[in-house]
């Protein structure tokens, strides 16, 4: 049985896309063990079907938390017997791969996001010189890589000269279809709005929030926690939306699933200040589309994509106010366009299931190890 250790810099409970990763690997006969940080507020580890690993760091933000972090992560590789090692972006990859390359093992580099441009990078131009400097001398030198989507493969290949496989962020099948809403009864009252992921910069939050006193009977449900959760919270209550607008926290994934079938639209909202942004495609997405609920998505390529071969979902051009209101009551008010979208997406949950994505999972790790 093949030894992998997959390492993250986050808490393990909310991690959707490794869980689903590492069940997947473990059910195929290989021995997984999940490798994270514990945060203050992090709640005790969830059971798993594999190993789990936790640091409990010092630091917790900023150039110490990845320095110690990295120290951890190094001296942990070092004298562990394994047979791979995954880094899961470029914040964890400097242990993997030199520890990998000195021991004569597998190194495995899996790319969830363009780490160099992301919103808490590009801003911040000796941050983004040290993070390009650690992806020049990693991704070049990676046999086996994948990522979440085609663009980001694309950019990857024609940057870094590295081939990656992708492997999409989908949700397992929905155990049971949602009940389609009735058009006669249509709208629901309230018409509740969900977003869910960490609460960062440029995720169209703001200025959600915002458009909430212009919506009647619409209620936003905000599940995550992230750097702007102080503020968007102070936000809402400045504007006196504590009625409106609830906070979820951090909730477990299968709470999550319970959220999103009472929900009826989904949001991805996002600005268009980085590339990592623009070539995105969310997990979220698909998590609306199998719970079959229509969403608010960007107008932006991997979007595009999906919706060309099923409409899912509204595309926004941007985040004005306007936009983001005359979309939301469109699909309050419009029971024939909300249904249309439903349907597509009860069709697209059919395609989008980890069960068919899990495959090129596996066909990826035999190659690894052949």
């Amino acid at each position: 049985m093949k030894k992998i250790y997959f390492l993250v810099s986050n808490d393990l409970n909310t991690d959707q896309r490794m869980i689903r990763i590492c069940t997947s690997l473990q059910s195929r006969g290989y021995n997984c063990e999940l490798v994270g940080r514990q945060l203050p507020q992090s709640q005790p580890l969830h059971q798993q079907p594999f190993a789990q690993h936790r640091f409990k760091c010092f630091f917790n933000k900023g150039k110490f938390f990845y320095l110690e972090l990295n120290l951890r992560l190094f001296f942990f590789l070092l004298f562990r017997k394994y047979d791979a090692v995954c880094a899961i972006d470029l914040d964890t990859i400097l242990p993997a791969y030199y520890v990998a390359k000195w021991r004569g093992k597998k190194f495995i580099y899996d790319a969830h996001e363009y780490f160099t441009e992301v919103p808490e990078v590009i801003n911040r131009p000796f941050t983004k010189k040290i993070w390009e400097w650690v992806a020049a001398r990693t991704i070049p030198n990676s046999k086996y890589a994948y990522t979440v989507c085609q663009s980001l493969a694309d950019i990857f290949l024609a940057r870094y000269k590295t081939s990656f496989e992708v492997i999409r962020n989908v949700p397992f099948a929905a155990n049971s279809p949602t009940v389609i809403n009735p058009i006669e009864n249509y709208p629901p009252q309230p018409f509740i709005l969900l977003y869910q992921g960490v609460l960062n910069e440029g995720r169209g939050l703001a200025e959600l929030i915002e458009v909430m006193p212009e919506l009647q009977n619409v209620l936003l449900w905000i599940a995550g926690e992230g750097d702007l959760s102080a503020e968007l919270r102070a936000l809402v209550k400045e504007k006196n939306l504590q009625d409106k607008v609830l906070f979820l926290g951090k909730i477990a994934p299968a709470s999550l699933k319970e959220k999103t079938a009472a929900a009826h639209l989904g949001v991805n909202l996002l600005e268009n200040k980085s590339f990592n942004y623009y070539y995105s495609l969310a997990n979220k997405c698909f998590d609306y589309i199998q719970a079959q609920k229509p969403a608010l998505n960007m107008d932006f390529p991997e979007y595009q994509r999906i919706n060309s071969e099923y409409k899912t979902s509204l595309l926004l051009p941007d985040l004005h106010p306007y936009t983001i209101l005359d979309a939301i009551e469109t699909l309050q008010h419009d029971a024939h366009l909300y249904a249309e979208l439903q349907k597509n997406c009860a069709e697209a949950a059919q395609v989008y299931t980890w069960e068919r994505e899990q495959l090129k999972l596996f066909a990826f790790y035999e190659r690894v190890f052949q």
